[in-house]
Order: C-alpha cells, then structure tokens, then sequence
C-alpha cells in the first residue's frame, strides 16, 4: 500500500500554500507541455490518476470531455476536489494506485500527475492502464526525474567556490527514498529512466512523447525562482498510446 502521506496535516497545509494549489493547472510550470501531449478530449471518457484537487479533471470537461473519473488515495484531497467540483460528469473516488482494479468501459485517456513515485512498482499498473484503454487511446503523466530522486538525501551541493551541483549518486540503486518535504518522512521510490520506459514498453504501449522537462527562458524571467530547475531535470512528463488495431 502506498503511503497516505497527503491525509498528513502538517503535509495537506503545506501542499495547500503551493502555486499549483492555489492556481491550479496554471500554478503549475510544466502544465503547458503536460497539455501539448494530450490528445482531443471531446466526447471522451478520462481517467485521472492521483488527481488531488481535481484540477485536470475540470479542464478535461471543460476540453469537452463527456465523462471524468478521477482517483485518489486522500480523504482529504477528494474532500477539496469535491468542493471545488459542481458536474455530475465529474466522479471522485478513493483508491490507492498501488493495489488499483479498473473495471467497466474502457478508457481514451488516463492522466497522472506527479503520484506514481509515490509506488513501489509501475509495471503492474502499466499493465492494467493497457487493459483499461481503448485501441490507439492514450496514457500521459508526470513523475518526478529519475535524476531529482536519487540521491539520498536529495538535495544541491555546494563547492568552496559557491558553485552548486546535484548529485547523482545512487541513480542505479532504484528503491526507496525518504525526504523530508512539507512534513518528515515522506516516502517516493526511485527507480531509473529505463525502468520507466522499459514497464511501459513491456506491457505494450508505444512511446509517443518523452520530455525531461525544464523551464523556458521566459517562464524564468517571470519566476526567478525557476532557474535552478534549469540546471537538472526535476520533471519526466511521457506520453504513450496503446496500438491501435489493424
């Protein structure tokens, strides 16, 4: 079972002050090559895997997709969802992606956004997402980069010179990871590019898309902040199809 780390209250406040809480899909930075990698949504049924507040799952309807199904494992991530929601189009359900079964008509998209780091293994899920699509229908999500998880404890070098680096120690020892962030003990898994893109070529997707995203020059003008995620990946956004039948 994953850990319910989001039901956490010292984690749910601090995850509420962060611009892709309070904006939504705009607060978030890589939002705009998430949605370039999305096929057209009108008319089709959308799966939304670790959907938090239910951002995607809103814009989705509002690209006229006809119904949305998002899943999460907080109580209290649905809880805001459902606040924020006024669509009956628009279904919440409690899951944890680790042990998920998927039943009924199949899927033309599944979305995930930053949640499946948060599983022990991708591979069985992979697996099922495959089943869950329609021929030639689409699986797109964010993780965080293999680079951003390794090493332990994550975090910027500096030299005597004031340079920073990230180190990358640990990159093919996939596992665990523990790292305080927004609360103590938070708990993602690393595992390595490959083994990502390997599960999903394993359970018969097509790689359509692989981005190790960074921000633009112009996004750093407007957000300083920002540079330092030009210096290394923190983002792996990938988009997949199932083959469509011949």
């Amino acid at each position: 079972m994953s850990q319910n780390i989001y039901d956490n209250q010292a984690f749910f406040e601090g995850y509420a002050q962060l611009p892709r809480s309070v904006h939504g899909l705009d607060g978030a930075p890589e939002w705009a090559s998430l949605r370039a990698m999305l096929p057209p949504l009108a008319g089709k049924r959308v799966l939304d895997l670790g959907c938090g507040y239910g951002w995607f799952c809103r814009s989705a309807r509002e690209q006229g997709a006809a119904e949305v199904l998002g899943i999460d494992l907080s109580s209290r991530m649905l809880a805001r969802a459902a606040e924020l929601t006024r669509d009956p189009a628009i279904r919440y359900c409690q899951g944890d992606l680790a042990a998920l079964t998927l039943e009924g008509e199949p899927y033309d998209l599944v979305y995930s956004s930053l949640a499946l780091h948060y599983l022990p293994e991708v591979a069985p899920l992979f697996e099922q997402l495959f089943d869950a699509l329609h021929p030639g229908a689409s699986l797109v999500f964010s993780v965080e980069h293999p680079i951003f998880t390794c090493p332990q404890p994550q975090g910027w070098l500096q030299d005597e010179q004031g340079r920073r680096s990230w180190p990358i120690n640990g990159y093919q020892a996939e596992g665990r990871r523990t790292s305080d962030w927004l609360a103590p003990g938070v708990i993602k898994y690393h595992r390595t590019l490959g083994s990502y893109l390997n599960a999903l070529i394993a359970a018969g997707f097509q790689l359509e898309r692989v981005e190790e995203w960074g921000p633009s020059a112009e996004q750093i003008a407007a957000n300083p902040a920002l540079a330092e995620e030009a210096e290394r990946p923190m983002l792996l956004l990938v988009a997949a199809r199932r083959p469509a039948m011949r």
